[in-house]
Formats: structure tokens, sequence, C-alpha cells
């Protein structure tokens, strides 16, 4: 059972709205904590992301980060530095999509009852690392296969990780473990509550 349901109960479809919505207005809040770096800004989204989808469960998680971008492609200024669906042509397009694997297998996890700290401290740095996937995929030739041109893309594939993976990699590993820590902390004290 999801943390989520473990608070909420019967999950209605009123509260699968709301919880979409209020998961939205996480993601965009924590989009603008930001410190700029080329070629990707750090942000915590990524946080956002695994907490989202350790809460929510696999579906209601990726749901409701497809409806996050969805806002932006509308746009609508909910990604980093206020951006929006421009985003999905620049160099952070292969991450954003893949966001949405991300908190599908974070909440795949809670979904099969992973709630210990230590194990969806696994799971979030497992769908972290697997985050940089399509991250990298789309500037080493999938936007060059769409008629995209992306900053970066002529760099070859280490120069590409070395500005594109390397810098984000403790940052990305201190964010998976703190989701686990937040997720798991909450699930104790609602555990303590009934």
């Amino acid at each position: 059972m999801t943390p989520t349901a473990t608070a909420l109960g019967r999950m209605t479809l009123t509260k699968q709205a709301a919880l979409v919505l209020a998961g939205t207005a996480v993601l965009a809040t924590a989009s603008q904590v930001t410190v700029p770096f080329y070629p990707v800004p750090v942000t915590l989204q990524t946080l956002a992301v695994l907490s989202v989808g350790f809460a929510f469960g696999s579906r209601l998680g990726a749901l409701t980060v497809l409806a996050w971008l969805a806002q932006a492609a509308m746009g609508a200024p909910v990604l980093a530095n206020f951006g929006n669906g421009a985003a999905f042509f620049g160099p952070t397009a292969g991450f954003l999509v893949g966001f949405v694997g991300m908190a599908w297998l974070a909440g795949l996890a809670t979904d099969r009852g992973v709630t210990g700290p230590l194990k969806l401290a696994g799971v979030g740095l497992a769908a972290s690392a697997l985050l940089y996937v399509p991250g990298l995929a789309w500037p080493l030739g999938v936007a060059s296969a769409l008629g995209v041109t992306v900053p970066g893309a002529d760099m070859g594939p280490g120069a590409l990780f070395g500005a594109f993976a390397a810098p984000f990699l403790l940052g990305d590993a201190v964010k998976a473990v703190l989701a686990a820590v937040i997720v798991s902390g909450g699930l104790a004290v609602l555990g303590k509550r009934a």
C-alpha cells in the first residue's frame, strides 16, 4: 500500500485528482529551487519526482509527472527557471521525459511494499542512474534524429557524460537518499498514529 493510501484510505477519483494537482504544485515549486549550471540546471526536481513516486505509487506518480509535463507543454512556467514546453527542444528534454519512468519505478517499489529507508534509497539510486539513459540519449542522437538542434549535441559520448552527467551524480545520490528518508519517515509517523 502506498503512503498516500495509508494516509488517506480508499483512493477515490476525487482524492487522486487532488493528489495529482498537489503533486504538480510540488514539482513546479521544486523546479524553481535551482542553481544555474550549464548545460543542465541543478534543481530539486529529482528529489520531488522520487518523493512523488514513492508517496503516490507507480501509476499515480507517473500520471502526476505527466500532468506536470503537460502543464509545461501548454506554456505554464512550471519547469526550472520558470521554463515551459520550450524545454522539450533543449538539452534537458531527455531528462524531462525520463522523469516519468523515474516516478513509475520509485512508485513500483512502494506498490510492492518496500518502505524501509535503505531499500527505498537503493531504488532511488537505481532510478536516478536510469534517468541518465534518456537524459544522455537525447543529445547523443535522438534530438538530431527528430530534426532538433540541441546545444552540446556535437560532443562525443565522453565529453557529453562529463557535461551532462558527472557533475550531477553526487547531488542525485544525495537527493535519492533524502527522498527515501522523507517518505519512510512519513510512513513511520503514520504507523505511530494508527
